[in-house]
């Protein structure tokens, strides 16, 4: 069990886990969860942090497209975003980078889940660990993990 499918059980809300081989070589874990499960890029959100005034925020976005820092700062009523330090991330949720859930983390942070997330049945976040994914509600995401939804993605560049 991971802190995020123990906030998940006790919580009441249903969700499923999806298990895949990880591979330690991957360059993208996003991108890898949705190749691994056969699942659409689309529904595969990943959980970034990011410093927005001085303030860690978790920005949940499709691993088909990239965190607008801008929007996420927007989104939150902030004026400069930037990438957070990855251990700064670790430190704050408990997590290993590429296994950060936006559930069960350590402490809440203020959250922002892109506006992508909500036309899905369910979509899937990591659930605290490289080659755990969890599938679940947008709403249910969104409502516990007290998310404000915004247009935080821009497309991929790659």
């Amino acid at each position: 069990m991971t802190p995020a499918i123990n906030a998940l059980k006790k919580a009441g809300v249903a969700f499923t886990v999806h298990e895949y081989d990880h591979d330690a070589r991957a360059e993208s874990y996003g991108g890898e969860a949705a190749a691994a499960m056969g699942i659409a890029p689309d529904r595969v959100f990943k959980t970034l942090f990011a410093d927005v005034d001085g303030a860690l925020v978790v920005g949940v976005v499709p691993v088909s497209g990239q965190l607008d820092l801008k929007a996420l700062a927007r989104a939150v009523d902030g004026r400069k975003a930037a990438m957070a330090d990855p251990r700064a991330a670790e430190r704050a949720t408990g997590y290993v980078v590429g296994g950060i859930s936006p559930l069960g983390q350590r402490k809440a942070h203020p959250t922002v889940v892109d506006e992508t997330a909500l036309p899905h049945d369910t979509v899937f976040v990591s659930a605290g660990r490289r080659g755990l994914e969890i599938e679940l509600s947008p709403a249910e995401l969104v409502r516990l993990t007290a998310a404000r939804v915004a247009p935080i993605r821009r497309p991929s560049s790659g």
